[in-house]
Parts: structure tokens; sequence; C-alpha cells
């Protein structure tokens, strides 16, 4: 099955590296589980308050410069945050980066503060 970007998933896309654009849409067409683009740049202020209410421990996220995205699993039509939903979909933004070797990482493979929507561009490449 191969699923597209809503205009609501683009619109939020607007300002993110093309790099990292380029990933969203590679991963979406080859993603066995429907997904939007919950967030892409963020300001300083809605940081802030991320950090503030505990969703965030950084006031230095990726969000910031537009090398991050997060993203929400769609099942019928529905947003759902299953953990199994968000490994299927990182395989699918891990298979994209390879294929157009941008290296990525996954917030699902962090140690601490696992978060399974959200995919940033490698800083070691993307500064």
């Amino acid at each position: 099955m191969s699923f597209g970007l809503s205009q609501s998933s683009r619109r939020r896309l607007l300002g993110v590296h093309p790099a990292l654009v380029a990933v969203v849409e590679a991963a979406i067409a080859r993603s066995p589980v429907d997904f939007l683009v919950t967030e892409g740049v963020r300001t300083p202020e809605r940081q802030a308050a991320l950090v503030a209410a505990g969703a965030s421990r950084t006031r230095r996220s990726r969000h910031l410069t537009g090398h991050a995205v997060d993203v929400a699993a769609l099942v019928d039509g529905r947003i759902r945050w299953d953990w199994p939903l968000y490994g299927r979909i990182a395989a699918a933004f891990k298979a994209a980066a390879q294929e157009l070797e941008t290296p990525i990482i996954w917030g699902g493979d962090w140690r601490t503060l696992r978060d399974g929507p959200h995919f940033e561009l490698d800083r070691r490449v993307f500064p």
C-alpha cells in the first residue's frame, strides 16, 4: 500500500530542510503505516513551552532550525500512539534515508526520553 502526504502535512514541512522533506516524502510512499506530519519548524516560544511541560528536555531542539519533524501514525483515519506502529514507520524512514544517502536519527533509538514520532537529520552531517 502506498500513502501520500496530506496538504496539512505539506504545510507543516514549510521551512524544513529539503533533505529531510525528501526523506519524509520517500518514507510515506513506502511506509506500511499511514502517518501525518504533526510538527516541523518550531518557534523558540513553542520549544520553551514543551520544555516547561516536560515534553522536551532541550531549548536547542533541531525543530528550531528545520532539521527535525514529528509524525503521528494514522490507522483508519485516526491518530494512534501505539509504540509498534512507530517502529514500522521508522523502518520506512530509515530505508528512505539510506536510499537517499541522508543520515537521520530516530528518537525511538534514544536511550532516554525515547521519542517514537521524532526524526531528525544527523547533526554530524547537517550541523
